[in-house]
């Protein structure tokens, strides 16, 4: 008998989450964003995301709050709900660029900081300068805005 072919939408999810760990991230974190994705509702209860991905409760609360501080998820109320609910904005990944920058910004100070504090034409100073000039290099390709300029256009070929 062949094997039966798994849900679309729980293959895009087990994918997902398997490039995400594959970046370094965790893979419940990659199942949560994944399902988020993929998710039509105004929101989803840490009780559903438990049961829908078989973690714990306790899973979801630790990586949703990474989640939301990366910029991929947002925490919001339902009129009459108590609970919280997740979901992703419809450009997460401007919020992922606009996290990605700040850090950047943060890196690059950093390496600034420290370039006085070693040796000038040392490994160190050779790697810390990297560091400055790469940070710097990355912020400079303004790749938030370019991204809206990319959906402008690309909002514009659809009409």
């Amino acid at each position: 008998m062949p094997a039966h072919a798994p849900d679309p939408r729980t293959a895009f999810v087990t994918r997902f989450a398997d490039h995400w760990s594959g970046g370094g991230g965790s893979r419940i974190e990659g199942l949560i964003a994944g399902y988020l994705l993929l998710d039509e509702s105004d929101g989803v209860s840490a009780e559903e995301l438990a049961t829908e991905l078989g973690i714990s409760r306790g899973s979801v609360s630790t990586y949703t709050r990474q989640l939301v501080g990366r910029g991929f998820v947002r925490r919001v109320r339902r009129p009459g709900e108590r609970a919280h609910f997740f979901r992703m904005d419809g450009d997460v990944w401007a919020g992922f660029l606009a996290a990605e920058q700040a850090y950047l910004h943060d890196q690059r100070r950093l390496a600034q900081d420290t370039l006085p504090l070693v040796q000038e034409g040392g490994r160190s100073w050779e790697r810390v300068r990297n560091m400055r000039d790469y940070m710097g290099w990355l912020i400079e390709a303004r790749l938030p805005g370019e991204w809206e300029r990319f959906k402008r256009e690309r909002d514009d070929l659809a009409r």
